[in-house]
């Protein structure tokens, strides 16, 4: 069974991460292979509820574009070094290929052989396993007293009476012939190897002379010419001169980049090496076609940009969220779940209900800190009774004190020690799409505003940089205190008008005090979705409306 990964949005928070942990539980307790993962650095506020209840900081997601490993190409396509040519040949005619990957005993990617290149392995030195040539000649009967045949080839059609006048035999000499008394010869000057053609019955004083001598013989029907053109083959492949280095990928290489490489290079085959350089196979172009997507579920979200890059890539099984629904699409239908609450964790232990699921203690007190952290302790005005209701639950399984456990749990998260400006504003940052428009919200929790008015000028340069780089109509920063339950507005200069607008004010100013803006959801977003989208549709209305004069 595939692994189904859950994760929440790119910057988790407590909901976020305890949804994922808390319904990967109940998926496997449902009998599917899933793990909760995350997309960036949690904070730590997070940290603090995974340790109380004995959690570890779930595994990073860095995203669910198609590896070339998530392909099913041919684990077993590859070549021993020291095969024969003959051997690979027909292994390339048995499966259609052009190519193949040469490794050693240990799978170590030693190079790669094509097709045309096996024709460059003609030559009369032979350095090959005896049986190698035993299965090229297709011996009908030898006689075998070394593994390895190492020398020249001799091959011999002359009578007897010219060849000792001419030729030599050494005790490295590869023989070819078919003539008795040349053989005798050759046998009593202990050739390396003498192969016997035309399958000519060799006679009791022969066998007898040969097994004396301890010579080498393999007899073949061949002829001389044929045999003497196929005894090469016996030779490993390792002694084929390549070419040329070939192009090779790792299994954690993406899809998109090898499709982009191969069409530039042209090539049908290309060796699989991981990072250890070992051979794991090679991939062909035609097995792109035959991807294994991963398989996600979308816990906390349901807009691409706040997801894993490469969402697009991947088979989205299911969606459990609590806000607006964004641009999403799935190539088949699927669950969603969405509910008008304050807490994803609200919604999963609705669905641990419907699955007669129990809820164990230390998953109950990660859902509670879920719930405790996207309410502000039940205050926001996103939450709901269900949100109570089952908060109360919660905290009784876990056996927590809601109250006094909610104040430890928030107080966690609000201390910024060792942060620089950039990573305090991107704690818990999300982007948004408003018609074309684009706009960005970072929210963050204190105590006292004062550590943040201090520094006030660090922050609007920080909100100034993010919106030039990410073309970003809206930055701001939300400093929400948790005591007061209000929020301090920061943002970046090219904003004011349309945060003016957004709240209705008139001249809003860095650090504006917002009585009562405590949810993201329901207070921050909405206003300046609302104004973005009404400029967007003003500046569509304008640009179709010169269309048609310049028409007319």
């Amino acid at each position: 069974m595939d692994k189904v990964y859950i994760f929440g949005h790119k910057k988790p928070d407590t909901d976020s991460v305890a949804g994922a942990i808390s319904f990967a539980y109940l998926k496997r307790k449902l009998g599917i292979n899933s793990e909760a993962r995350i997309l960036s650095e949690v904070n730590k506020e997070t940290i603090f509820a995974l340790n109380r209840f004995g959690f570890e900081v779930p595994k990073y997601l860095n995203d669910v574009k198609v590896e070339l490993k998530d392909i099913k190409y041919n684990r077993d396509y590859f070549a021993n070094q020291d095969d024969s040519i003959f051997k690979v040949y027909n292994y390339f005619m048995e499966k259609g290929i052009t190519g193949i990957p040469l490794v050693d005993d240990y799978k170590k990617f030693i190079g790669y052989v094509s097709l045309k290149e096996l024709a460059k392995g003609d030559t009369n030195e032979i350095n090959a396993k005896f049986m190698d040539i035993v299965d090229v000649l297709n011996a009908s009967s030898y006689y075998k007293f070394d593994d390895f045949i190492s020398g020249n080839v001799l091959a011999v059609a002359l009578p007897f009476a010219q060849f000792s006048d001419f030729i030599n035999i050494y005790e490295d000499t590869i023989l070819i012939c078919g003539r008795d008394s040349i053989i005798e010869d050759a046998v009593k000057h202990k050739a390396k190897l003498i192969i016997v053609v035309a399958n000519k019955e060799l006679s009791k004083e022969e066998i007898d002379l040969i097994r004396y001598n301890k010579v080498n013989v393999i007899v073949t029907s061949y002829d001389t010419f044929k045999t003497s053109r196929l005894i090469t083959l016996a030779n490993p492949i390792k002694t084929i001169k390549r070419s040329s280095s070939a192009v090779c990928f790792g299994p954690n290489d993406y899809l998109t980049d090898f499709v982009e490489i191969s069409n530039k290079l042209k090539h049908t085959n290309y060796p699989i090496v991981n990072s250890k350089g070992y051979c794991d196979g090679m991939l062909r172009l035609i097995d792109t076609n035959l991807i294994t997507r991963k398989k996600v579920i979308l816990v906390d979200h349901n807009e691409p940009s706040q997801s894993a890059d490469g969402l697009n890539e991947a088979d989205i099984l299911e969606i459990v969220d609590h806000h607006n629904i964004g641009k999403i699409s799935t190539l088949l239908p699927i669950n969603f779940r969405n509910m008008s609450v304050g807490s994803v964790n609200t919604i999963i232990y609705t669905l641990f209900k419907e699955n007669n699921v129990e809820i164990p203690s230390d998953i109950a007190g990660l859902m509670l800190s879920g719930i405790i952290s996207d309410t502000l302790l039940l205050a926001s005005p996103t939450t709901t009774e269900l949100d109570k209701k089952i908060a109360s639950y919660l905290a009784k399984t876990a056996n927590v004190d809601l109250n006094s456990y909610g104040r430890e749990l928030l107080r966690s998260g609000v201390s910024n020690d060792g942060l620089t400006i950039n990573e305090i504003v991107y704690k818990d940052f999300k982007s948004y799409v408003a018609g074309e428009n684009k706009f960005g919200i970072g929210q963050v929790f204190t105590t006292d505003f004062a550590e943040y008015e201090s520094r006030i000028n660090e922050y609007v340069d920080e909100l100034n940089h993010i919106a030039e780089n990410n073309d970003y109509k809206v930055a701001c920063l939300f400093v929400t205190d948790i005591l007061e339950n209000n929020s301090y507005l920061l943002f970046n200069e090219n904003a004011k008008e349309y945060l003016n607008d957004a709240y209705e004010l008139t001249d809003i100013k860095e650090g504006e005090k917002l009585m009562g803006v405590i949810s993201r959801k329901k207070q921050m977003v909405p206003p300046i979705m609302g104004v973005l989208e009404k400029l967007w549709y003003v500046m569509r209305r304008l640009v179709l409306e010169l269309k048609v004069n310049m028409m007319l």
